[in-house]
């Protein structure tokens, strides 16, 4: 499967939890080859709304390009919604993270596994 599909797929997989969990979310089309910045996923519930950028990796850190959460914190700003990052690493569930929880490097944010489980909440606590 590729890594494309395997973003798909995990998106897909985010969306059916806000569901189950009473939220109404959307997978953006086009997030990441838009000319206008775009999360993967809005989701919302009775006037909250999150813009939530999904990642998936084999890898024991997970690297951002600075310009990704830029758009991110940009789209999130103009919409009225918190922005979030959600990334998940192998043999464990999705973890969300804020952009304070990342860390900057030069040329990018990052965040690795052992920080998901000081910084990262999981779905019920992220909407609660």
């Amino acid at each position: 499967m590729s890594a494309k599909s395997k973003g798909i797929n995990g998106e897909r997989e985010l969306i059916r939890s806000f569901w189950s969990l009473g939220w109404a979310a959307i997978r953006t089309a086009g997030s990441g080859s838009s000319h206008y910045p775009s999360p993967d996923i809005v989701a919302g519930k009775l006037g909250r709304r999150l813009a939530i950028e999904c990642k998936i990796t084999a890898e024991n850190k997970k690297y951002f390009p600075l310009d990704e959460i830029n758009q991110l914190v940009y789209f999130a700003q103009h919409f009225g919604a918190e922005p979030f990052v959600a990334v998940k690493f192998p043999k464990k569930k999705w973890f969300f993270f804020t952009i304070d929880d990342l860390k900057q490097t030069t040329n990018s944010f990052v965040i690795s596994q052992d920080d998901c489980e000081i910084k990262g909440i999981q779905i019920e606590e992220l909407l609660n």
